[in-house]
């Protein structure tokens, strides 16, 4: 981090200047106007005759309308002749004054002349310092520069980013390669008249490196790196963002050949024709200036300009044509392997304790950005620094993961043993009907330690990066999700049923309507759209009803509940005859608080879990079912389960 003061702003370094001048003139009139009277007493007329005839004046100095003179006391004095006395010299000779005539003094004109015209200098030398401020280009120092481009130029000494920093976009990378070697050698395209893409739009989710590739591609050509905001170009002022665009290209022109990045560029590359206001019209003479500038009349040789969005969908069709932004570039969610090269680059900057592998976290974490993970391994360290540890390990990058999929822990929140029995057997459920649904994906870590808004929670991870869903994979979710709301209805009975499972509840409902409406797994419906997406990509946007017969909305309706229904029926059919291993993973979790997926397992297979924090040190913890851990509501089904169970 940089502690040093940051530069003085030139305004006021001017101002400071033109004051310090201002004050030197001031006392150098000053000086000027008090000259020769700091001593010199001031006499009346008639007072001076009267010290003459006294014999009290030695000598005195008759000027054009001024008399100035010395007391024999030694005091100096000075006075004002009437006009027309010709009475005084001969007063002077008889009382025997010495007495000369003084000529004229220039020096006095000139003081009052410079005293007089001083405020005209000053009132010039500001007026002239405030049209420097005017024309002074770019927006750093000028008070007019609202209409100079934002753009800030990287050069190959600040900031510098490769493609070694880059990892886990390889195809995207790969894609971008090609702008890289035109600017290093544009000789190579231009001798078999191919030419360069001019423009390149970085598609992508939040997170996914798509500036960080485009600082890469800088670094790589060793050439200026213009960034800006798509942002920076609107204003209330109309005209102002069409200004700050052609700045913007005469700048880059200036540093050609060089990349010129607009960062979130649907700020102001919208759909041109929506909406009214000011501030619309101001956001489409933006980008018309922008598309003039990208292919009008002049060509801009050696700008190639790189943009970046998370929502293409709602950019103008003019700038996404061929000879604006000839490539959509996109830069996807990091595979496994992909997120395991990340997390090599981001964990050269701690140190690592020999138990953490790269491979290990990265199968962990699907769906995670470059932004997730490096957030991932700061977490990880900021946890070993609160523990006083001197390496990273495996533990704290576990809870790290945990923070960040589930939330930070709520131990100080207080629970009653009722609550904590219901969260413990609300889980459980949801744990039992996804170890025994073969498509559902294997459990992570289950906990009644409240994260985030939950009270507690299993985390399931599929084994490898999945793209799609099959049918069974659906009803083995539906049934997962309704397992903690069928645990309770079991074990409390009907009327204790909380309010716990309402995220379930949502989730299972949204999952039976996609699968009814968008991916045509009903068979009474076909294999038919019924629902769209309404303005949005990458996860943006939301659904909406296509027009539809009363009666087709209704069977819709019907078979969502079928499916979530259908859901219910099978976590019941699977904790109803599993009901003592509900029990014993329950108690594990009152017990343990937090299981891993393997305790699970192990749990389930043999009813005991092999834990080091086991008491009396024998590492194997039984974990019976004990009659006083049933609830009362649930005890007369527990046996008719057993019953069941075993028949």
């Amino acid at each position: 981090m940089n502690d040093q003061p940051p530069p003085p702003n030139p305004w006021v370094k001017n101002l400071l200047i033109w004051g310090g001048v201002f004050l030197v003139l001031l006392s150098v009139v000053s000086l000027f106007n008090a000259r020769g009277e700091v001593a010199q007493q001031q006499l009346a007329y008639s007072d001076f005759r009267t010290k003459v005839n006294e014999g009290a004046v030695a000598s005195v100095e008759v000027g054009e309308n001024k008399i100035t003179g010395k007391l024999k006391t030694g005091e100096t004095f000075s006075t004002v002749t009437l006009p027309g006395d010709e009475s005084l010299v001969p007063l002077l000779q008889d009382k025997g004054v010495k007495y000369e005539g003084k000529a004229p003094e220039q020096g006095n004109i000139l003081v009052a002349l410079l005293f007089n015209i001083l405020p005209f200098v000053l009132l010039i030398a500001l007026a002239f310092f405030a049209m420097r401020q005017l024309q002074k280009g770019g927006g750093a120092g000028g008070a007019m520069g609202f209409g100079k481009s934002k753009a800030k130029m990287l050069t190959e000494k600040q900031g510098r980013v490769t493609f070694a920093d880059v990892a886990g976009i390889d195809e995207a990378r790969e894609e971008l390669e090609e702008i890289v070697d035109f600017l290093k050698d544009p000789h190579r395209f231009s001798k078999l008249g191919g030419q360069i893409p001019k423009g390149a739009l970085l598609v992508g989710s939040p997170g996914t490196g798509k500036t960080l590739l485009a600082r890469a591609i800088a670094g790589e050509a060793g050439v200026p790196f213009f960034t800006i905001s798509g942002s920076d170009f609107v204003e209330m002022f109309v005209g102002v963002g069409a200004s700050r665009v052609r700045d913007m290209f005469e700048q880059a022109k200036k540093n050609a050949p060089c990349i010129v990045f607009i960062d979130e560029i649907d700020a102001v590359g919208r759909h041109r024709g929506h909406g009214l206001g000011n501030s619309n019209d101001e956001r489409e003479q933006t980008l018309n200036q922008l598309l003039v500038e990208m292919d009008g009349f002049e060509a801009n040789e050696g700008i190639i300009i790189i943009a970046a969005t998370n929502r293409p969908d709602v950019l103008d069709p003019a700038l996404l044509r061929p000879g604006r932004f000839d490539r959509q570039v996109v830069v996807p969610l990091p595979d496994i392997e992909g997120r395991e090269k990340i997390l090599e680059v981001h964990m050269k900057k701690v140190p690592l304790a020999p138990d953490v592998e790269a491979r290990t976290i990265a199968r962990g974490t699907p769906g995670f950005s470059g932004a997730d993970l490096a957030n991932l391994v700061n977490e990880a360290a900021l946890l070993a620094a609160r523990r006083s540890k001197r390496l990273v390990a495996r533990q704290e990058f576990e809870d790290a993961k945990d923070k960040v999929m589930m939330g930070s822990e709520r131990r100080s929140m207080v629970m009653t043993d009722d609550e904590k029995k219901m969260t413990a057997y609300h889980e459980a459920g949801h744990a039992l009907v996804s170890v025994f649904e073969p498509a559902s994906d294997p459990i992570h870590k289950a906990t009644i330690i409240p994260r985030g808004g939950a009270l507690g929670m299993v985390v399931r991870l599929p084994e490898r990066d999945r793209y799609s869903y099959h049918r069974d994979q659906m009803h083995a979710q539906l049934a997962v999700a309704m397992g903690g709301r069928v645990a309770e209805e079991i074990i409390f009975g009907h009327d204790k049923v909380s309010s716990g499972a309402s995220s379930d509840i949502q989730q299972a409902t949204s999952l039976a309507r996609n699968m009814v409406t968008r991916w045509g797994m009903s068979d009474k419906l076909g294999p038919l759209q019924y629902e769209e997406q309404s303005e949005g990509y990458l996860g943006y946007g939301s659904s909406q009803r296509t027009m539809q017969s009363a009666e087709t909305n209704k069977l819709i309706d019907a078979e969502i509940r079928s499916l979530v229904e259908g859901g219910h029926k099978r976590a019941l059919d699977i904790l109803k005859g599993n009901a003592e291993k509900l029990h014993q993973l329950a108690q594990a979790l009152l017990e343990y608080e937090t299981l891993t997926g393997e305790e699970i397992d192990e749990l389930i297979s043999t009813g005991k879990i092999d834990r080091p924090d086991a008491p009396k040190g024998k590492g194997v913890r039984p974990v019976p079912v004990r009659g006083s851990a049933i609830p009362k509501a649930g005890k007369r089904f527990t046996e008719a389960a057993r019953s069941a169970h075993n028949d």
